[in-house]
């Protein structure tokens, strides 16, 4: 069977690894022009991956295979090296934060750092070329999919017998021609999360990263939207994340190189009805209208002091922004962000003050904007020929998610 996998990130990973030695021709697309400027290695990849059965997703992933995806990527480090926590597995900080309204998560945590990333991927794509099966072809961005009786053919040209879509949330736009041609793909198109990256210093929460390394909570606000944190980097980053026509922020951690402070995001899912079909398009609306205001390619930075009275942020204080000051200017996010976002996201961070003293902090930062964007959960059982897997198809949001869907949708096409 000649199979076409289109994008090399988490998904396509973990599809691959469940086909190796199977004796099927593998064909990899990648619109990156090599290996290391692919999806997984880049700063949208901080090398934080859990096993949960709470988070990552809307489907059910056997914990037992998460945790061998885990372990394979560990396996490629070449080093063995890790750091590991375990959130909420003690019972203190669990009754804490749930006797102030939180929802704690619980989840394992393995990080392998940014830093590593490089050479993970390295040793992963030397392992599957080894293979002899399996082809990449870079520099080759997929810009229609269209399916016949007897197979796939991409781009007018290139037929196999089966696809398998794994662009991630990146690849919108593939996704969009596709379900624009094929319209009963698509299942449900209602979510999506906007949100803040929010910075502060290590002392703060050292009881925290240093009791589960990351934490994660979820908070009904009093909006009635539901609030959570995400991708908790101890010691970490903050960096811009490009997604081409617009950039947003996001954060992560080296596994040597540490600073001073931590940085977290704060999200809130939004879930709209009929007739709203276009959660990316609107997230990435938002997203633009914040980058007018802070000019080409830039983020807004705030103090949370100014962020919570709406006003324009001209100074800061005692913190210090880890981000390059290229990379920002000083403004006003409520300027860009819908009035019940910024509502939701301050009831957040006060409660959760209750509980960590110190988030409220006046001079702490908040950055926007911070969104992730829930891709339409699509079809898998509509067409035998093409198949969705990870991000790009509605129903994973986490790097470990992701590998195992990838994976599964291998294992259910053997």
């Amino acid at each position: 069977m000649k199979i076409a996998i289109i994008g090399f990130g988490a998904a396509a990973i973990g599809f691959i690894e469940r086909m190796m030695g199977a004796g099927h021709e593998l064909h990899v697309y990648e619109k990156s022009p090599d290996i290391f400027a692919s999806g997984i290695s880049g700063v949208r990849a901080d090398g934080k991956l859990f096993v949960s059965a709470e988070m990552g997703g809307d489907m059910f992933i056997e914990p037992a295979l998460q945790k061998q995806l885990v372990d394979f990527y560990i396996s490629r480090t070449g080093n063995g090296f890790y750091e590991t926590g375990r959130s909420f597995h003690e019972s203190g900080y669990y009754k804490q934060f749930y006797d102030k309204g939180f929802q704690p998560v619980a989840a394992d945590f393995y990080h392998l750092g940014t830093d590593q990333l490089q050479m993970v991927l390295q040793n992963i794509y030397n392992y599957f070329i080894e293979d002899g099966n399996v082809k990449f072809h870079f520099n080759s961005n997929v810009e229609r999919v269209e399916i016949d009786g007897e197979g796939v053919i991409l781009d007018g040209k290139d037929r196999f017998d089966k696809a398998v879509v794994c662009v991630g949330r990146s690849g919108h736009k593939l996704i969009k021609s596709t379900i624009a041609r094929y319209p009963d793909l698509v299942l449900e198109n209602t979510k999506l999360d906007f949100g803040i990256r929010f910075e502060l210093p290590n002392h703060i929460v050292e009881d925290l990263n240093r009791e589960m390394y990351e934490f994660k909570v979820r908070y009904r606000s009093r909006t009635g939207y539901m609030v959570r944190t995400f991708c908790n980097n101890p010691s970490g980053f903050v960096v811009v994340e490009n997604y081409g026509d617009f950039v947003t922020v996001n954060g992560h951690a080296n596994s040597k190189e540490k600073s001073k402070n931590t940085n977290f995001a704060v999200l809130t899912t939004v879930e709209l009805t009929q007739p709203f079909n276009d959660p990316i398009g609107y997230g990435s609306h938002i997203a633009k209208l914040t980058n007018i205001l802070a000019g080409q390619d830039k983020l807004i930075l705030q103090t949370y002091r100014d962020f919570r009275n709406s006003k324009r942020t001209k100074r800061m204080y005692r913190v210090l922004p880890t981000l390059d000051s290229s990379k920002y200017i000083m403004g006003d996010i409520n300027l860009a962000y819908p009035r019940r976002i910024i509502e939701s996201i301050i009831d957040f961070l006060d409660n959760l003050n209750t509980v960590v003293p110190g988030i409220t902090n006046d001079d702490n930062l908040v950055y926007a904007p911070e969104i992730k964007f829930y891709s339409n959960k699509l079809s898998n059982s509509l067409f035998n020929h093409i198949k969705f897997a990870g991000d790009c198809s509605g129903y994973t949001r986490s790097f470990i998610y992701a590998t195992a869907h990838g994976y599964m949708v291998a294992d259910e096409m053997l």
